[in-house]
């Protein structure tokens, strides 16, 4: 494939990113198959197969169809995207776009059939069809995702006709599935699981090189953390190093900044203040906040990579809180999806929250963009200072330009505190001995299909019970991670990480990387037996992004990572 020198500048800057995460660029017109043996938590190079596929010409009767904008006027990435035949995508976007490739390969943007989407009025939230390695078979709510092997994928086949995914809450109930052989693979267990897990012969701790980042939120639309002073008051007076020696598994460390360093760009600017609780008390004295304040301090109590024993640490900052600055914080846990909702996507909880982030694609937009945007509303009123240069960052082709613009956002992020970073978790995941394909990736979900223990079914637990099924509408790690099994995108990330063509043999840019033509697989079949075509890919994208669609329906209506990602909705109401 024909590249312009600034697409091989992406494609370095991918490169340096995979080899931080130990991994290599794989061939453009390759998928990734299992990988030949698991070992003593590690896995050995996935070997490569090239994918079945057909070349005929597109048909002259297609008629494409087209999400058209009507211009840039609206604040978006996006101007048009266009069906220019069955086998051919056009992005036509409002600016250059660097870290495309990586950002399409984001599991959220699958695609799905138009009639299934159209059927379904663009809620397909128990009931996804996509042309991934499996078919979903059943969602017992409460209890387990069920799938079939999809026979008639065109990649890596599952050895096993069926795959189960359960959830516990706890490491200790999902460790005890593992140790028991109930089940082959596990999700994050704790701190106190790592040695458990190395000094059984059964078990293999499966290291998981994943970038992300634990942090405490303020929403600044209420009082008093509306108060900047306030804000950097409790960040100057959190002993971080405290809680990762106490909470946190080894090469977990405290963060410099709210991106980790081994994404480009990440770490520009200053570092994080140290701990100095008298100027602390003196912001808060200033703030008319000298005998401390009440509070509530928010969390789900549901187990991360990057936050792998949530009540405990939440107890450890209700502690600190009253030691240093005399604040009393009641601790409210919620329900997950009730969480992400008020919290994270709304921004109604009046106090402070604790939530992480774990990469979705290797860039630094994917940190910084959705947390801080112009249009997220987690941290109350979006602060211009932070915004301007991450949209002028989003769209920079230059690697010492961008460098200067994120160092730029970086730093205005630590003088408006609208959270104190905490801690970039180290975090694995564990399999039993037998199974092998066992992987942990570092961008990406983990995808059965690659596993092998030797049983059917191959069941794999988890921290949560999804939210819904239709993950263009979601953003937690739990649906995502079952979505992925069925529903793939036009890119994916091999077992390493690395961005690789997955529905799309190749997507290639214009010289200033603002229009895209991608090529579609030929041959591919979804899961209720229509075929793939370019109109599958349009219709998807507009049921995420363009708000008066009536597909725009999806679970909550949120659609978090079309809006933020892509730089808002198309049609949005003057409300949003």
């Amino acid at each position: 494939m024909k590249t312009t020198l600034k697409l091989l500048w992406i494609l370095v800057v991918f490169a340096l990113i995979a080899a931080a995460c130990g991994g290599d660029d794989d061939s453009a017109d390759e998928t990734t198959a299992a990988p030949t043996e698991t070992t003593a938590g590690t896995t050995e190079a996935p070997t490569e197969t090239t994918a079945a596929t057909t070349t005929q010409a597109p048909s002259a009767d297609f008629a494409g169809k087209v999400l058209d904008a009507g211009g840039c006027d609206y604040g978006g990435r996006v101007e048009k995207i266009s069906a220019l035949d069955e086998f051919t995508v056009e992005f036509d976007l409002c600016g250059s776009h660097p870290a495309f490739l990586a950002q399409i390969a984001f599991s959220v943007f699958g695609i799905q059939p138009e009639e299934h989407l159209e059927a379904t009025g663009g809620a397909p939230i128990d009931n996804p069809v996509g042309t991934g390695p499996y078919v979903l078979k059943d969602w017992v709510r409460g209890d387990s995702v069920v799938y079939e092997r999809f026979d008639d994928y065109y990649g890596q086949k599952s050895a096993h006709q069926t795959a189960v995914l359960r959830w516990a809450t706890e490491s200790a109930g999902r460790l005890i599935e593992l140790q028991s052989g109930q089940a082959a693979g596990m999700t994050f267990p704790g701190p106190e699981d790592f040695s458990v897990i190395e000094g059984d012969a059964n078990l293999v701790l499966l290291d998981k090189p994943e970038p992300n980042i634990f942090y405490m939120g303020f929403t600044n639309t209420f009082t008093p953390f509306d108060d900047v002073n306030v804000r950097k008051a409790i960040g100057l007076a959190m002993d971080r190093q405290r809680i990762i020696d106490t909470f946190y598994p080894p090469g977990s460390e405290v963060a410099s900044h709210f991106t980790p360093c081994s994404v480009e760009f990440g770490c520009e600017g200053e570092g994080w203040y140290d701990q100095n609780v008298e100027e602390a008390k003196a912001l808060l004295a200033e703030a008319g906040l000298a005998d401390g304040f009440s509070t509530k301090i928010f969390y789900r109590d549901v187990t991360r990579g990057y936050l792998p024993t949530p009540g405990n640490v939440a107890a450890d900052i209700q502690a600190q809180l009253k030691e240093t600055l005399n604040i009393d914080a009641e601790v409210v846990v919620m329900e997950s999806g009730e969480f992400i909702q008020q919290c994270s996507s709304a921004g109604t909880c009046d106090g402070i929250h604790l939530l992480g982030w774990t990469g979705d694609y290797p860039h630094v937009t994917n940190f910084l963009d959705f947390h801080f945007g112009a249009d997220v509303t987690q941290f109350g009123a979006a602060h211009p200072e932070i915004y301007e240069p991450l949209e002028a960052g989003s769209q920079e082709t230059d690697a010492g330009a961008a460098a200067a613009v994120y160092e730029e956002a970086n730093n205005a992020i630590k003088e408006l505190v609208p959270m104190v970073p905490i801690a970039h978790a180290g975090s694995a995941f564990a399999a039993t001995s037998n199974a092998s394909g066992a992987y942990a990736p570092p961008w990406g979900q983990v995808m059965f299909n690659f596993w092998d223990d030797g049983n059917d079914p191959l069941v794999f637990v988890q921290g949560n019970e999804p939210i819904s099924l239709y993950c263009a509408d979601e953003s937690d790690g739990e649906s995502l991670r079952a979505c992925a099994q069925v529903v793939e995108a036009l890119y994916s990330y091999d077992l390493a990480g690395n961005v690789q063509p997955q529905l799309a043999t190749g997507c290639e840019p214009n010289e200033d990387l603002s229009l895209w033509t991608c090529t579609l697989r030929q041959g591919v079949t979804f899961h209720d037996g229509t075929t793939f075509d370019a109109n599958d890919v349009v219709v998807s994208f507009t049921a995420g992004l363009d708000a008066s669609s009536p597909l725009h329906a999806g679970n909550s209506g949120a659609f978090d990572y079309y809006s933020y990602l892509w730089n808002g909705l198309i049609n949005a109401p003057e409300s949003e």
